[in-house]
């Protein structure tokens, strides 16, 4: 579901409308599953990945919350971020990480977490040592770095320069 909604929609017939929603009906056939078993991934996810919304059509529409690398606006409002983030990643990509910053590779963002339990998280999902960067959030935004939070309390921006590096 996430790979459909996030990064190939095109696999699986999809097509995501301009803010990457899609019609909950089409997701389910798609995928061959029941409205019982998606609710339930729903709102189970971990990461509360993905919304669902009843358009002013009467049409359920489901989207992942952030994520994608196909094209997609958001919508996101620039908020103020606390002082401090966290980026949560395997420990092998820290001296590249301290070397060139933290980069959104191909993602719309840079994927930071409010605290350090949530990026731990994060930086296991590829199993391995994990390693938990400090971002001077407050320092980059008071120098003009545009941040955003996504739906699901995912903080994003476009890059995290290593000045901004705290560890």
């Amino acid at each position: 579901m996430s790979k459909a909604l996030r990064h190939d929609p095109a696999r699986l017939g999809l097509t995501l409308d301009a803010a990457g929603w899609v019609p909950l009906a089409d997701l389910l056939a798609a995928l061959g599953v029941d409205r019982e078993t998606l609710d339930h991934v729903v709102e189970t996810n971990d990461k509360k990945r993905f919304a669902v919304v009843r358009g002013p059509d009467g049409v359920e529409r489901i989207r992942a919350s952030q994520g994608h690398s196909v094209e997609v606006d958001l919508g996101l409002t620039p908020v103020t971020p606390p002082d401090r983030l966290y980026h949560g990643t395997g420990a092998a990509a820290l001296d590249s990480i301290r070397a060139t910053g933290i980069n959104k590779g191909g993602r719309h963002h840079v994927h930071l977490s409010v605290d350090t339990a949530t990026a731990q998280r994060v930086g296991a999902r590829r199993g391995g040592a994990v390693a938990i960067v400090t971002v001077d959030a407050a320092r980059m935004a008071a120098d003009g770095h545009v941040f955003y939070r996504s739906d699901n309390g995912v903080w994003l921006v476009d890059e995290v320069p290593p000045t901004y590096l705290l560890d």
